[in-house]
């Protein structure tokens, strides 16, 4: 059976969420930010301290992600996949703050894929390996938070037709 193609924006909805199906091919466009293993637990002290965050995270996609340096002439090195699982244990909270979507790679724990769809999200696949493929979808960056975690700092990116797969809803 042939999968779907979505083209969906940011932020998410459970609205557009309800409508997509494990293996669909998806082509998103808007702002997402990347996360990591340090950014996570930052973000999670920041967001604690009761301080406001540069960026509205309902709805928001999130980025398993460590973009490297522009080369010059270019928005950004290469960007792919780091493995998901690792931020199993920073999902929840995310959640419950209003996260929708999240892009990575591998498997996610048991408890996560049963929380994902508790709360009408989506986890996307982004193939591994495929950082200077998918720099050519990013069409601006910009660090908003961390700057001094290098290529793990919150950074918000602007994403047109980026090519991604339905993993868990």
């Amino acid at each position: 059976m042939q999968k779907e193609i979505f083209n969906i924006e940011t932020p998410l909805s459970e609205k557009v969420i309800s409508k997509l199906n494990i293996g669909d091919k998806i082509l998103l466009t808007g702002k997402i930010y990347t996360l990591r293993d340090s950014t996570h637990k930052k973000l999670l002290r920041y967001v604690k301290e009761g301080r406001k965050l540069p960026f509205e995270i309902k709805g928001s996609v999130i980025y398993y992600c460590g973009p490297t340096p522009a080369p010059l002439g270019k928005v950004i090195g290469s960007c792919g996949p780091t493995t998901s699982e690792r931020m199993d244990i920073y999902t929840i909270p995310l959640l419950e703050m209003g996260v929708k979507g999240m892009i990575g790679k591998g498997k996610r724990s048991k408890e996560i894929v049963s929380e994902i769809k508790k709360f009408k999200a989506v986890y996307f696949l982004a193939i591994g390996g495929a950082g200077a493929y998918y720099s050519q979808f990013i069409k601006k960056r910009e660090i908003l938070l961390f700057p001094e975690l290098g290529p793990e700092s919150l950074t918000q990116l602007y994403v047109e037709k980026f090519p991604l797969f339905v993993g868990i809803k």
